[in-house]
């Protein structure tokens, strides 16, 4: 495991909506180049969480400290700027562009007023070939005609196109079959392969266990445990989603 200074580290996070404690002192850890797993039960507070980390709505109290400089998120576009990116599960694709339009959305290339089109082009399959990504045969494919599993894969390739440093994955093989959960599983680890610092929220355990480095678990709001994936088990990681068993020594 790598040991440099964390990407992200999350200190005594709190947040509340009205007298509801939904976040309570949660500290949190990401590297480079590993993939770190964020579970829990519907209701845990996962979502609160990466929504912190995303800008969108600000924690309460508690440190945020990003590459060891502590700071302040505040809005999506702080966030982005500090190399954080956010798959959400519905992948925010628009089914009538192009797999190029959709990488380069909101973010267009021109030159002397008009689309740069044949730069965007090469840069998108730059991208999707840095990743070893096989199952797209065209980046001028529809979005509307790809696959689950390669829908997925352009909006992680998107992520990465823009040099974030965390690539934040919420549910990425949810409703995905069997040969599209193993795609999109091997991409996440070519994403820590390449450097990454990836962060992957999921309900599926075999899922986290095939690819995960650590595993972190939220429990009403509290960080129950927080363990690599090499001295755990799926009966434990179980046990601390459900609250019958708290490791109190994290480790991380």
């Amino acid at each position: 495991m790598s040991q440099q200074t964390p990407v992200i580290e999350l200190k005594n996070v709190k947040k509340s909506f009205g007298p509801v404690e939904v976040l309570k002192d949660v500290n949190f850890v990401v590297r480079a180049g590993e993939v770190t797993a964020l579970v829990g039960d519907n209701g845990a507070g996962k979502s609160t969480l990466i929504k912190g980390l995303a800008g969108i709505q600000p924690y309460d109290a508690g440190k945020i400290i990003i590459e060891g400089n502590e700071v302040v998120l505040e809005s999506p576009r702080q966030s982005s700027e500090l190399g954080i990116d956010v798959v959400y599960q519905d992948l925010a694709l628009c089914d009538n562009l192009d797999i190029v339009h959709n990488l380069f959305l909101g973010r267009e290339q021109s030159a002397i007023g008009v689309l740069d089109e044949g730069h965007m082009e090469t840069k998108a399959a730059d991208t999707l070939t840095s990743l070893s990504v096989k199952t797209v045969k065209s980046v001028r494919q529809k979005v509307a005609k790809l696959s689950g599993g390669q829908r997925q894969t352009v909006a992680i390739a998107r992520a990465v196109l823009w040099n974030n440093k965390v690539v934040i994955l919420d549910e990425p093989t949810a409703a995905l079959g069997v040969a599209q959960t193993e795609q999109v599983l091997q991409l996440v680890r070519r994403l820590a392969a390449a450097g990454k610092a990836v962060i992957m929220i999921s309900h599926n355990l075999q899922d986290v266990f095939a690819v995960a480095d650590r595993i972190y678990v939220l429990y009403l709001g509290k960080m129950t445990a927080a363990v690599k994936t090499s001295e755990t088990t799926q009966a434990d990681v179980v046990s601390y989603i459900t609250g019958s068993k708290t490791q109190e020594n994290f480790g991380a």
